[in-house]
């Protein structure tokens, strides 16, 4: 009853603030109409011809480099700089792309993974009556929709739920809900709406029940983000742009315009990073898309140029499935240092997030332990006390350096910027900073029209809104059946490969190999846990993967998911890169080397590995330390003090369990803390002490030799795969 009163209540006060800004949504219904009608004509007035494939990495270092002079050149691959070379692109300009890096490797990669116009921007466009967030917001909703539209089988809506636990925030959060809905208008997803206590642990059982009032669902979108991200930049290879990752602009190309005397940015010097190769690259125009390296660009352009970035960096970190519903998100509105966490089902695991703090500019970014356990804090909030939320849970972490701008054209230059900002140097440089993953798409478009302004290009207006990306043309939500049935493929690999490449997951999948199984019948999985398959690797190379990193990271989300996951599959996927790149040993060793140079910092296996030392404290009660010490010497024999693969042999073959010794190896050596080929009495007691605290969870030799002890005359077998344990 008192729910229903406060349901009806909320009607009553939102109602009347809501009538206030009809106005507004008939305009705004008007608006999306005509918005419509204009996706139609974008998609159907591009007359540039797109090739059924996009051309090798090396015949587009050959364009870049036998071309006289390209109309656009852009600087940076990440989401707005591929978007901006697809806008350029297909308005007919010869367009080429420079990334010294890979597609996405910078914080296109490492975002929430949402779509989304922005609850909390909206809150502050209504509280400080700030009509700039509130277009900003506005232009996000509608470019939310464009982005589910053109790529389907890379995003989705998602329900995201935001728990009240007290009564006066119902009508205020319903209030907030409700006009985002407003403001998206027809483009609005689905119709938020709200839950009674009851209803809302149903939907969300891992909430914490305590002083729960109910809840309040709304929507927004999802995506994979770096493969949106090279989706774009496909989309763009396949229209005739000249796109090349590992390739470094070392410094820009200038002439002196005969007619006004100024010098002009008229190209760049750049290095293929892979051969070492140095070329120059002209263009009547280039744009700075780089992100949270702009300044440096501009400072390429001119040294006393005053810096326009303010970095931020923002950590996430994913844990198992189980902590969220697989198809219900939490929002945290209001932290407490008042930031927002968001917390979302991803990829079959659990994704939170983010932080929010200066740093410094840099291309390896590292998640720190404080922000690890600010986030784990915040979710343990929310999450019923029946849920243990452990630090050991934590499968991988990152850090995203978001490129917040201060407007070097507003008169308080001081203020950051939640908008994006398009700036023209002197000497013709176009700049763009600032603004969201969301908004790539109409960043783009500002940006192309200023160059097309200020260089006097000929082009027309911009035709990428309702402009399919890579793979979605075919696309449907039961192609997946199709692989199935056509090849063979397990079903959740079918789906994956649907989800990831669209309609051209039939390309991966006429390249599978025989699995020699009755089923599935194609399809090597390059870990067990998880639907990548070795036909990936194969075809990532094809779309311009060159190292390791670029297979775990980007072509798969493998060291996004589970660092322990990627580590494992980097083996097979060096060997099969080797193959097809034709490195030597000598490179694959190298590549091996880098790869897991990546995971332990930037991937949070560092702080993972700082969480059971050699130095690690044993806090156990006595009777603990006694219970531990009689499991150890189960297999400690000889009372060495020590134990090796040959007595954890000896334990198993005297219960009939046969484990391959090389697993054997790597299960004790994760407990090995001074690498000396043994595990130490001390050791066990520190994995159990860490294991207790919940620093560590998974732990393949405590699991193994609990079960041993069990089930010593019971002759059970002992399963041994990770079980998921994390970080």
């Amino acid at each position: 009853m008192a729910f229903q009163k406060a349901v009806k209540g909320t009607a009553l006060i939102g109602g009347g603030a809501i009538a206030t800004v009809f106005g507004l949504s008939q305009f705004s219904q008007y608006r999306n109409k005509h918005r419509a009608f204009v996706h139609v004509q974008a998609a159907e007035a591009v007359t540039v011809p797109i090739k059924n494939h996009f051309p090798t990495r090396e015949q587009q270092i050959l364009a870049l480099q036998t071309t006289s002079e390209f109309d656009v050149l852009v600087i940076g691959g990440g989401a707005t700089g591929c978007g901006c070379a697809l806008d350029a692109v297909t308005r007919g300009l010869k367009t080429a792309l420079l990334e010294r890096d890979d597609f996405s490797s910078g914080t296109s990669s490492r975002s929430t993974k949402l779509i989304h116009g922005g609850v909390r921007y909206l809150q502050k466009a209504i509280m400080k009556l700030d009509f700039e967030q509130y277009k900003m917001v506005k232009e996000a909703l509608e470019e939310r929709a464009n982005l589910l539209e053109i790529a389907p089988h890379l995003s989705a809506p998602l329900p995201i739920m935001l728990p009240v636990y007290k009564w006066w925030q119902l009508p205020y959060y319903w209030f907030g809900i409700k006009l985002y809905d407003l403001v998206a208008g027809s483009q609005c997803l689905k119709s938020s709406y709200v839950l009674s206590k009851s209803r809302a642990l149903e939907l969300f059982p891992m909430l914490r029940k305590d002083k729960l009032v109910g809840a309040i669902v709304y929507y927004d979108g999802q995506h994979n983000d770096a493969r949106m991200n090279l989706a774009i930049a496909l989309t763009a290879a396949r229209y005739g742009a000249a796109m090349a990752n590992y390739a470094e602009v070392l410094c820009l190309l200038k002439t002196t315009d005969p007619a006004s005397g100024k010098e002009r940015v008229c190209g760049v010097r750049c290095r293929d990073v892979l051969t070492g190769q140095e070329f120059d690259v002209k263009a009547k125009c280039v744009i700075n898309a780089t992100g949270p390296f702009t300044d440096s660009v501009r400072k390429m352009d001119d040294q006393e140029v005053p810096n326009i970035c303010q970095p931020s960096a923002g950590v996430h970190i994913v844990m198992p499935g189980y902590y969220s519903p697989d198809n219900m998100g939490l929002l945290d509105p209001a932290t407490s240092d008042g930031r927002v966490i968001f917390f979302l089902p991803w990829e079959k695991m659990t994704i939170a997030g983010t932080t929010d703090s200066p740093t410094d500019v840099t291309s390896h970014p590292i998640p720190t332990e404080e922000d690890i356990n600010f986030i784990l804090n915040e979710v343990r909030n929310y999450l019923s006390v029946d849920v243990e939320v452990r630090r050991g849970d934590v499968l991988a972490a990152w850090s995203g350096i978001r490129p917040l701008v201060t407007d070097p054209n507003s008169k308080d230059t001081q203020s950051i910027s939640r908008n994006h900002v398009v700036t023209i140097s002197d000497s013709g440089l176009v700049t763009i900073a600032g603004g969201k993953w969301t908004t790539y798409r109409a960043m783009a478009q500002d940006t192309v029209d200023a160059a097309v302004q200020a260089h006097d290009l000929k082009a027309g207006s911009s035709k990428t809104i309702g402009l399919q990306l890579q793979g979605a043309e075919d696309w449907s939500p039961t192609l997946y059946i199709r692989l199935v049935q056509d090849y063979g493929l397990e079903s959740e690999v079918a789906q994956h490969l649907a989800s990831t490449y669209g309609d051209k997951a039939f390309e991966v999948a006429k390249i599978a190999q025989v699995t020699g199984k009755r089923w599935p019948i194609v399809g090597k999985r390059l870990v067990s846990e998880f639907p990548y398959i070795e036909a990936e690797v194969v075809y990532g190379v094809k779309e311009y993967a060159r190292t390791a990193v670029d297979m775990i990271s980007r072509r798969t989300r493998l060291a996004f998911l589970n660092v322990q996951a990627a580590e494992e599959a980097l083996p097979r996927i060096v060997d099969i890169m080797g193959k097809e790149l034709n490195w030597s040993e000598q490179k694959k060793k190298e590549e091996l080397e880098a790869a897991k140079k990546f995971l332990y910092y930037e991937m949070g296996y560092k702080v993972k590995s700082e969480q059971l030392t050699d130095s690690s404290e044993i806090s156990l009660a006595p009777s603990d330390i006694e219970r531990y010490k009689k499991r150890f010497h189960m297999f400690d024999k000889d009372k060495k003090g020590f134990i090796t693969i040959l007595d954890v042999q000896r334990v198993l073959e005297s219960i009939s369990v046969q484990i391959a010794e090389n697993t054997l190896h790597d299960i004790l050596n994760e407990v090995d803390l001074n690498k000396n080929g043994q595990v130490e009495l001390n050791e066990f007691l520190q994995l159990m002490s860490a294991i207790q605290k919940g620093y560590v969870s998974g732990s393949r030799l405590a699991v193994l030799m609990k079960t041993a002890e069990e089930n010593l005359h019971q002759r059970v077998v002992i399963p041994v795969d990770r079980s998921g344990g994390g970080l």
